[in-house]
């Protein structure tokens, strides 16, 4: 049963986030986020929150930093939308699935295309 709860508030969580980066954070390097997921201790006291950063090398790493700097304002925020006693600590966490993804398809048509000539 706890578990359930775990779940229910990672995607409260999620959602929120998300939220806050589109509507509430006015920091103008924070534009191309997408928050993908986030993990919660069964003791809910850390969020790992998975994020994708776009763009090139050096915005990717802008946008890194900036959220780093709002992580005690996205806690804060956690805290009072969702009304948790203890809000948990929010480790953020970059996902680079979608970047493996294409590098794979992209390894997939390369050896497609060897393959036919």
């Amino acid at each position: 049963m706890a578990r359930v709860r775990v779940e229910k508030v990672q995607e409260q969580i999620q959602h929120e986030i998300s939220n806050m980066l589109l509507r509430d954070i006015k920091d103008p390097r924070i534009q191309a986020v997408t928050v993908t997921g986030v993990e919660l201790t069964d003791d809910m006291s850390q969020a790992k929150v998975f994020v994708s950063l776009y763009g090139s090398a050096e915005k990717q790493q802008e946008a890194w930093n900036a959220l780093n700097r709002a992580k005690g304002f996205l806690r804060t925020e956690i805290a009072k939308r969702i009304r948790l006693r203890f809000a948990p600590e929010i480790l953020l966490e970059k996902d680079t699935s979608l970047e493996y993804g294409a590098h794979i398809d992209s390894l997939l048509r390369q050896i497609k295309e060897t393959e036919q000539k």
